[in-house]
């Protein structure tokens, strides 16, 4: 999982401009490219059921309409989620084959995988079922959940001590502020930061940032780090994770990197 070891590329969505997202189809290729690990969204379904969806409507990725909530996880699995998709090439993958797969489903397939997963949603039940099923699944020493409701982040924390999670957003903002006036605490509930280079007009991730966040020993992933240049800037402040669009490009770039 992420350390302060080496460097590691977390294919975003498996990799969402190069495969449908969210997909087993994005994920197999991610990893295939290989990416050290896969970030990726949960949401519940109508029943219940943690599903690896992003948006909280289907409609901008699948042959679906409306809330992913409004469907269970059966209705959901028969849609196509490739139907919007076309590649960098402008490779169609519109009915062929891919889904919404089901989050026990990813863990089962891919049993060392390093995961980031990305707790959608308000209802703090989202991060108690994901983290029963990731418990379930035997895997929460390679799991950090994330999210940008505190609740939710909060909610999955709270299953167990066995459980990491990144910051919340208002740890993070908290952490981001004491960091601007050197006060970076030692010790903290959360694990790691996933947080993107800038939020608005506010600098999230800085070599001031970065190097608080080392001194209280939390490992600092970067999201969505699609461009070559800024990966190299990243990694030269001491980010350990770039979550990316574009594995294919990452991945021979960190290799490079660990090779000086």
């Amino acid at each position: 999982m992420l350390s302060l070891d080496a460097p590691l590329v977390f294919a975003h969505r498996g990799g969402s401009k190069l495969r449908p997202e969210n997909t087993i189809v994005a994920f197999d290729h991610g990893l295939a490219l290989g990416a050290d690990g896969l970030e990726f969204d949960v949401r519940l379904s109508r029943d219940g059921v943690p599903m690896v969806h992003h948006d909280e409507t289907l409609d901008r990725t699948t042959s679906g309409s409306g809330p992913l909530a409004g469907l269970t996880a059966d209705q959901l699995q028969a849609l196509d989620a490739g139907h919007h998709f076309q590649g960098l090439d402008g490779e169609s993958w519109r009915g062929r084959g891919a889904r919404i797969p089901r989050l026990a489903e990813v863990l089962q397939r891919y049993p060392a995988c390093p995961c980031i997963i990305e707790l959608k949603g308000t209802d703090p039940e989202v991060g108690r079922v994901a983290a029963a099923t990731v418990r379930q699944a035997g895997a929460l020493g390679r799991v950090c959940f994330g999210g940008f409701t505190d609740d939710v982040v909060r909610a999955a924390r709270g299953t167990g001590a066995d459980v990491t999670t990144s910051a919340a957003r208002e740890e993070i903002r908290w952490f981001l502020y004491r960091s601007w006036l050197g006060m970076a605490p030692r010790s903290t509930a959360f694990r790691a930061f996933q947080v993107p280079e800038t939020s608005g007009a506010t600098r999230v991730v800085s070599p001031r940032f970065v190097r608080a966040a080392r001194r209280a020993g939390l490992p600092v992933a970067v999201w969505t780090v699609d461009d070559p240049a800024a990966m190299e800037r990243l990694l030269g402040w001491g980010v350990m994770g770039l979550i990316t669009d574009r594995p294919d490009l990452a991945v021979p770039l960190v290799a490079r990197w660990k090779n000086g």
